[in-house]
């Protein structure tokens, strides 16, 4: 099913990479039923320098360098195994220069996980607005590094890029400062309404019918207003909300508590199911801990819901810790799809694939026509899964896992 209502002519979806699979996923939602690798050759010279080239008609004399005239590109960008972040970064600003010198009207990158995003400050308080008051610690952490998110934006700029679309990036920093250099043409997509409908409408979770026994979770007081807006979204009056607190004590060593702020505390949350909440993950260790200490309530059910999931060695074999019970993530990193990427933790995982939603705040922005589908993402679980009892691909299925 696709979300347009014909194939945008004006619009051509590209990658830096031609077998993207989740970019060939977002194209074909929006209509384009082309191979990207039809429409861009990722020509290499002998010296390993990248020439992309948007393919033309060999016969065409007439239209040179105006292939894209009155056309919107749009760059899906995401991780991969076979190139580094380095590679695809680059590959973004000369692919957007391509497109902008052979007459593109827009350039747009999707980004879902936004690069250099952790290197979101430099070595002076100058560099970087963040949402705390930055103290002496902090800035030696940066000493001696680049403010590398704000060189990728202005890089991004420069090249041609006109609008910049993430999902859910955790960095005040980084949005301040790319909504400053694209002047507003930022959008950070936040998965709300598609963790809401699959915790409401899936069984993943044990609840009473206006929330009771349901506790939504804050790891820490920088997620406080994403969880908040979750428990908004989902509308479950009797639902509690508690956030945690983090001491970081060492490199890679912290303290969990109850934050004082916390709206509720543990008291008659026994038997609860949780859901902790977070934008990423990449050593599991804060997660683990937070899960473990949650153990106080003794919860019936402990889900993990986190939006970017790194998934590397270290990480897989924390979260396999039997305090986390599931884990649902989306597929910003569409490797995460895959297996042996999984590992064990295929047993516990749940990924939403987002690709139609991408699709749908596409056709937003750039206005065009749409079918529009009010739950747009699919779903992946391994049959290693204890929930699974049949494959579930779409969210309109999901009723057909209850009972």
């Amino acid at each position: 099913m696709t979300l347009s209502t014909g194939q945008a002519t004006n619009v051509v979806v590209v990658s830096n990479s031609s077998d993207n699979p989740f970019a060939i996923d977002v194209a074909y939602a929006m209509g384009q039923h082309e191979d990207i690798a039809d429409l861009i050759s990722m020509k290499q010279f002998m010296n390993s320098e990248f020439c992309p080239r948007f393919i033309s008609d060999e016969a065409d004399f007439d239209n040179i360098g105006r292939k894209l005239k009155g056309k919107a590109v749009i760059i899906v960008s995401t991780g991969s195994h076979v190139k580094s972040r380095q590679e695809l970064a680059m590959s973004n600003l000369i692919i957007a220069r391509a497109a902008k010198e052979n007459g593109a009207d827009r350039v747009i990158l999707v980004e879902p996980d936004l690069f250099y995003s952790a290197q979101d400050r430099g070595p002076h308080q100058s560099l970087g607005e963040t949402s705390f008051e930055r103290d002496i610690q902090d800035v030696k952490k940066f000493d001696g590094q680049p403010f590398t998110a704000k060189l990728y934006a202005q890089l991004l700029k420069l090249s041609g890029v006109d609008t910049v679309m993430t999902i859910h990036n955790h960095s005040d920093s980084v949005q301040k400062m790319f909504t400053e250099v694209f002047e507003g043409d930022f959008h950070n997509l936040i998965p709300y309404e598609i963790y809401a409908h699959y915790l409401l409408n899936s069984n993943i979770l044990n609840y009473g019918e206006d929330g009771e026994g349901l506790v939504l979770c804050a790891p820490d007081k920088g997620a406080r207003d994403f969880v908040k807006e979750m428990f908004k979204t989902l509308g479950l009056s009797k639902a509690k909300f508690i956030m945690l607190d983090k001491d970081r004590t060492a490199e890679r060593k912290v303290e969990i508590t109850l934050h004082k702020e916390s709206e509720h505390t543990f008291d008659g949350l026994d038997g609860a199911s949780i859901v902790l909440f977070d934008d990423m993950v990449r050593t599991g260790s804060t997660v683990v801990k937070s899960c473990q200490f949650l153990q106080q309530i003794n919860p019936e059910r402990m889900v993990f819901a986190v939006s970017h999931f790194y998934a590397s060695d270290e990480g897989r074999e924390r979260m396999a810790h039997p305090a986390i019970g599931e884990i649902l993530t989306l597929n910003t990193l569409p490797t995460i799809l895959n297996r042996d990427e999984q590992g064990r933790l295929r047993k516990k995982m749940v990924v939403l694939k987002v690709e139609k939603w991408l699709a749908q705040e596409l056709c937003n922005i750039l206005d065009l026509p749409q079918t529009h589908e009010p739950n747009p993402y699919k779903i992946d679980m391994s049959s290693k899964n204890p929930r699974f009892k049949r494959k579930i691909w779409f969210s309109e299925e999901l009723s057909e896992l209850k009972g």
